[in-house]
């Protein structure tokens, strides 16, 4: 119990050394850009590969399977509830909550949490997990913002570094491929890079928000809400009720049970939303996810 408390703590340090280097001019907006990049394009593919350094078990792959069956059901289930419960706001909140309350911050958040407390097994089951997510973010969620989709975008979310990345790991899982030692210790040395920078671009990029306009409006606190604590907590009781456990259990709660997604602000902004109310959900969720995910993660002990 105070082991997961105090990873919880570790992460929020490190988003505060984010958070000051951004107000201190350590960071500006062109090197938080440039971070985020490294992340996704670098870092967290390579820790996901990494993670799939185990010789092939018939066992993981089908929990791997029924997890990311599980994954695809959750995802449609709350596309569909979004579409519905924020009907009474306008339109530009509408999109947003509706898109938070599908994508979850899984990437940069929910990978350092999860490898935080299962190590390179939990990242295994988490990226099979969030396959659907990756495919889904660039179509449904360009759908939800813009109300319609392409083959463009659809390319993207089969080629994005995080699916590529996965089907990387499955082909060396799957085969048993021994991996010359400098290349595993190079994985996994690049990927431990993922927690703390993740962290760091989340704090900065927090930096930036307008504190006194945060915390105004019913639907932010409404979609907030939703987001760390309706849904985890939904998913959490449904899967018992199931009888699942272990890794069935805790993989999917402690992924919907991260805050919104970081590129929500990105999405808006680039699909027809609204990215200053964006940044207000993204700002409002990752705070009180301090709080929200060592609950959660309580109830799962």
């Amino acid at each position: 119990m105070n082991t997961i408390v105090t990873q919880v703590i570790v992460l929020f340090l490190i988003m505060v050394v984010g958070y000051i280097s951004r107000k201190r001019g350590f960071i500006n907006p062109e090197v938080n850009k440039s971070l985020s990049e490294l992340l996704l394009n670098v870092t967290l593919p390579f820790m996901i590969i990494a993670s799939f350094n185990f010789n092939f078990s018939k066992d993981m792959l089908n929990l791997g399977i029924k997890l990311f069956l599980i994954s695809t059901v959750i995802h449609i289930l709350l596309l569909l509830l979004g579409s519905i419960i924020y009907k009474r706001f306008n339109e530009d909140e509408y999109k947003v909550l509706w898109f938070i309350t599908v994508f979850s911050n899984c990437g940069f958040m929910g990978y350092p949490v999860v490898e935080s407390i299962y190590g390179k097994i939990g990242l295994f089951y988490a990226a099979l997990f969030n396959i659907p997510f990756n495919i889904l973010i660039w179509t449904a969620g360009v759908f939800i913002f813009s109300g319609r989709g392409d083959k463009q975008n659809l390319r993207k979310a089969i080629l994005n570094p995080g699916i590529l990345s996965v089907f990387i790991g499955l082909v060396i899982f799957l085969l048993s491929i021994d991996l010359p030692a400098p290349v595993i210790k190079t994985l996994e040395m690049v990927g431990s890079m993922t927690t703390p920078l993740s962290m760091i671009i989340i704090g900065s990029t927090l930096a930036d928000a307008k504190i006194k306009s945060i915390f105004e409006g019913f639907s932010v606190y409404f979609g907030s809400f939703i987001r760390l604590i309706a849904i985890p907590l939904t998913v959490y009781f449904i899967l018992n009720l199931f009888g699942l456990k272990d890794f069935y259990l805790s993989i999917p709660v402690i992924i919907t049970a991260m805050p919104a997604a970081a590129n929500t602000v990105i999405m808006a902004e680039k699909y027809g939303g609204n990215p200053e109310y964006a940044s207000k959900v993204v700002f409002l969720t990752t705070i009180l996810s301090v709080v929200t995910i060592p609950a959660i993660l309580i109830l799962l002990k």
